[in-house]
């Protein structure tokens, strides 16, 4: 949990030392993620943190959320949500649906995420705060976002590449892979969510990346964690899934991925000209590949879309004009 000032410190230092990718910390809304006091919202600010999240947890106490919102609506910064009410999600695992009942696991219903939408709306309406949902999957979500924008609210929400491509039926109790949170929901979800893709609801794309152990992701479906990692797949399913098949246009595709997030997080989106930081990725946007899990460079491999045959990934990566990635030569490390 990045809850104090040293902490955002810290990931901004060592991310110099680095000097491969620029890392931009955000900081919890309450310590230890626990959802019960706030942390120094006003430290982490000045220490570099361009957002507040509790992500994996959902600040469940609407007062405690009002309080952190109308802090950092004074600072400038927005607050993003997991959205998920505890209470109703109780300990399931998988979507409420007609797949998830015939698996015989325990199932998250739509309503525990739209509710906190919901809920996250209406404080940023009271306070003046600008909140960003992260990883949106739920149709009823999206019809509530969308009553947001018309309202000119500063709301704003993402998707993943997971919630495009997959659904409830790609869930395999065999496969904890396919078990994320918030979990895979129905197909009619899923063309929301594209619909919502289409019509500019969605302000961005976000991996949520989340890497386990082969040994923990290997422990029943109900026990092992959640999650998935996304880094190494995000072009490719988002490309092929949505640009390949004609369903949005490359440029639109490229500001979800770019000037999207800037605007989420008050940054000057990312730009060619001159003078601009030259941080660029050089995509190949032709070639087929498949997904193997000995090809990761993550030191993870819990991915559902292991076998999977996409086009588009990255070829070279430049960090203020220094190359830091060569797809043909593997990865570049100056303190290897």
């Amino acid at each position: 949990a990045i809850d104090n000032p040293s902490q955002i410190e810290f990931i901004r230092r060592r991310a110099a030392e680095c000097g491969l990718v620029r890392v931009l910390p955000s900081g919890c809304i309450t310590n230890e993620r626990k959802g019960l006091q706030l942390a120094d919202l006003s430290g982490m600010a000045a220490a570099g943190a361009v957002a507040f999240t509790d992500d994996g947890a959902t600040v469940a106490d609407d007062g405690l959320m009002r309080s952190a919102m109308k802090i950092a609506r004074q600072l400038g910064i927005p607050v993003m949500d997991h959205a998920l009410d505890p209470t109703l999600a109780g300990r399931g695992v998988v979507h409420d649906g007609i797949l998830g009942h015939a698996l015989g696991l325990p199932v998250i219903p739509s309503s525990a995420e739209t509710k906190i939408v919901v809920r996250d709306i209406e404080l940023s309406a009271e306070t003046g705060c600008a909140v960003h949902i992260q990883h949106l999957s739920a149709a009823e979500s999206i019809d509530a976002i969308r009553g947001a924008i018309s309202r000119r609210l500063p709301v704003s929400c993402e998707v993943t590449p997971h919630h495009i491509a997959l659904c409830d039926a790609d869930v395999r109790s065999n496969n904890t892979s396919t078990k994320v949170n918030p979990p895979l929901r129905a197909a009619s979800d899923r063309e929301a969510l594209i619909a919502a893709v289409r019509q500019g609801i969605i302000q961005a794309f976000a991996t949520d990346h989340a890497p386990h152990t082969g040994a923990s992701k290997l422990r029943d479906f109900t026990k092992a964690p959640f999650g998935l990692i996304g880094l190494e797949t995000a072009v490719g399913v988002t490309y092929t899934a949505l640009v390949k098949t004609g369903l949005i246009s490359l440029s639109t595709w490229l500001k979800l991925w770019t000037s999207g997030p800037a605007r989420v997080i008050n940054k000057i989106p990312p730009s060619m000209k001159t003078g601009s930081p030259a941080d660029i990725v050089l995509l190949d946007l032709d070639t087929e590949w498949t997904v193997r899990r000995h090809d990761f460079v993550s030191k993870s491999s819990n991915s559902p879309f292991t076998d999977r045959t996409l086009t588009g990934s990255a070829a070279l990566t430049l960090l203020a004009g220094t190359l830091t990635w060569d797809a043909g030569t593997g990865r570049i490390d100056k303190y290897a």
